[in-house]
């Protein structure tokens, strides 16, 4: 990985930073995408003294935004000429209703939108890094998520402690990086997504009530560090070097839900995505 570019959302902690020590020890050279700037600043400083790897900056946004979106990507392709590796790995799963700014429900604005809106933005710089990849950390937990076109930015059905919600997000995410794929096909940019396994982190910290819940229930996860093997291998492997339009759960492609290879149907969300998001141009701009 040395001289390679990579950008991580929501590195700071968990399968994020995580993902990023295991990077940084094959020489990659890190941008982390953190919302708070203490707390991502840390992150940054004790992945450099770890790894002896000072090529790594902090870039701070509320991904829950796309104004924040659009604002981290300028700043990265106005500092960099390339990027090699994309790792969508930023999530939340929120227990209520509520909206963003943008008229979001927020765990579908967190989990997909941002990053449908961030690759995006970001398709010219990695279509001229190629070979390039896209790697997406979603869960299993999207096997048994249905989506409403009709409603998909503000669909109020949460379900218990947020997990109807959580699971609409992660099938939206394997549905966006199989028609992502499909329309990077010859350019040497691939798209994959994961499922990382039952892992110890932060993201059901809004459980509310539950969240005691799930810290009981966080001693039987695996570790940040074995669940960011999946992304590392993802990111880094010459095993998977071309391979595109796959998931995985851990280090082992396997087959996602039935529903998540409907490809009227990806087409669909992707068209709905671009309303969602302001990303105006037509679906064929991205493989110009």
């Amino acid at each position: 990985m040395k001289d390679k570019v990579v950008l991580i959302t929501g590195a700071n902690s968990g399968i994020g930073k995580e993902t990023a020590l295991g990077l940084a020890k094959m020489g990659a050279g890190l941008v982390l995408v953190c919302r708070d700037k203490g707390k991502g600043e840390a992150a940054r400083e004790e992945i450099a003294k770890a790894t002896g790897n000072s090529s790594t900056e902090l870039l701070v946004a509320d991904l829950l935004l796309q104004r924040e979106v659009r604002r981290v990507a300028a700043e990265f392709k106005a500092n960099h000429p390339k990027l090699d590796v994309l790792i969508n790995n930023a999530g939340a799963s929120f227990i209520n209703y509520a909206e963003t700014e943008d008229g979001i429900e927020r765990t579908m604005a967190i989990n997909y939108f941002t990053p449908f809106l961030l690759t995006n933005l970001l398709l010219d710089t990695l279509k001229g890094s190629a070979p390039a990849r896209v790697v997406n950390v979603t869960s299993s937990e999207h096997k048994d998520g249905r989506l409403d076109l009709n409603n998909i930015s503000r669909d109020s059905r949460m379900g218990r402690v947020g997990a109807e919600a959580y699971r609409r997000s992660k099938l939206a995410l394997v549905l966006f990086t199989y028609e992502l794929a499909r329309r990077l096909q010859g350019t040497g940019v691939t798209a994959n997504c994961l499922h990382p396994g039952a892992v110890r982190t932060k993201i059901w910290s809004h459980a509310g009530v539950f969240t005691p819940l799930f810290r009981v229930l966080s001693v039987f996860m695996s570790s940040a560090e074995k669940g960011a093997e999946a992304s590392i291998y993802l990111a880094s492997s010459p095993e998977v070097e071309g391979m595109s339009e796959k998931y995985f759960e851990k280090k082992t492609s396997k087959p996602s839900s039935e529903i998540s290879y409907d490809e009227a149907l990806a087409k669909k969300l992707w068209d709905i995505s671009l309303k969602v998001t302001g990303h105006v141009a037509a679906p064929a701009a991205v493989l110009e």
